[in-house]
């Protein structure tokens, strides 16, 4: 767990992102040889290569591989804030009711039949809105107990709205069932039709988010130490909290918006990374990221070449390979599992 573990473990990282992403570039429903790449690329650069493969690798599958590393990195980053925060390694960025929030504006336009016109759908937009909506709910309702309110409120109350909004979320899919098939599946999470005009209305915000969670992370790192601690030190614990928060929340916010559901990523790469790089966040943070960008960009890989019928959401590749990793640290390390 000490400094000089860090570096190979980035170096690591970034080799096994290259060749990932190669692969995801070769791979879809027309697979291209390493020749066909190198002409596509061609194309793009002289235009004396395959038009075609040119179209395909820029228009759908570039910008796929793009986003795919920005909702990895983002989650990373958002799981080991929040984890920081609640100063234990089973929370996610999913942890205070981002998700169900996100679900429940998803379901409410696809089942309103809602549309924009622009780069951003009606269906990210009430995404990303539930998302940060439930996120302020969540503090408003922990305020409510004191002020500064305990992380433990804040993480009770996020909880709650998560199970308040699941529940909306089924009685609204009984009442309008013909949307049943529309909202499942984006709950599932997937990058299928992602376009260049998705990614100016999500990368800048995920940006955003990661930023102020790595200017942070002194704070975070003083809040491990209990916030009593953190508030004899000088340190105003809600202003903080509230600071990491809204970065944190802003890049899960925007990665579900643009994805759906992506599950496990914020909890196993900060958690796996913790246990080689400890708890420092200015060592945790980026590699957080690392190791959560090659976790979707391999499993977006898998999902689109584990069946040669249809392409499988990715959500279910991160839950079926998340899964099972967390029950064997958690048979492990179960003794120390929810501290940090």
């Amino acid at each position: 767990m000490n400094n000089h573990k860090t570096i190979p473990l980035i170096i690591i990282l970034i080799l096994a992102l290259i060749p990932t992403c190669i692969a995801g570039l070769l791979s879809g429903s027309m697979p291209f040889t390493v020749k066909e790449l190198y002409e596509a690329f061609l194309f793009l650069y002289n235009g004396s290569g395959d038009e075609t493969n040119a179209l395909i690798l820029f228009e759908i599958r570039l910008p796929r591989s793009i986003l795919a590393l920005a909702i990895g990195a983002a989650l990373g980053v958002s799981g080991a804030a929040f984890q920081g925060i609640f100063r234990n390694s089973l929370a996610d960025p999913y942890v205070i009711g981002a998700s169900s929030g996100a679900a429940l504006g998803a379901a409410l336009a696809i089942t309103m039949g809602l549309t924009l016109t622009g780069p951003v759908s009606a269906v990210s937009l009430c995404a990303f809105g539930g998302s940060l909506g439930a996120v302020c709910l969540a503090f408003a309702i922990s305020r409510t107990i004191g002020n500064p309110a305990p992380a433990a409120a804040l993480l009770l109350a996020g909880v709650s709205l998560s199970s308040l909004f699941s529940s909306l979320l089924s009685l609204l899919l009984v009442l309008k069932d013909r949307a049943l098939h529309q909202v499942y599946y984006w709950l599932l999470g997937s990058l299928n039709g992602i376009s260049w005009t998705t990614l100016p209305s999500v990368l800048p915000v995920m940006f955003l988010g990661c930023c102020i969670v790595f200017l942070m992370h002194r704070p975070l790192d003083l809040l491990l130490q209990g916030e009593d601690v953190a508030e004899s030190l000088g340190m105003d614990v809600q202003k903080t909290r509230i600071l990491i928060t809204v970065g944190a929340s802003l890049s899960a916010a925007a990665s579900v918006a643009a994805a759906g559901i992506i599950g496990f990523v914020g909890l196993i790469a900060p958690h796996a990374v913790r246990m080689i790089t400890g708890p420092i966040h200015k060592r945790l943070l980026p590699a957080s990221a690392l190791l959560g960008a090659l976790l979707v960009a391999l499993a977006d890989l898998i999902a689109r070449n584990v069946m040669d019928t249809m392409e499988l959401p990715i959500g279910i590749i991160t839950s079926l390979g998340g899964a099972p990793f967390f029950i064997y640290l958690l048979a492990r390390h179960g003794r120390r599992i929810g501290r940090l």
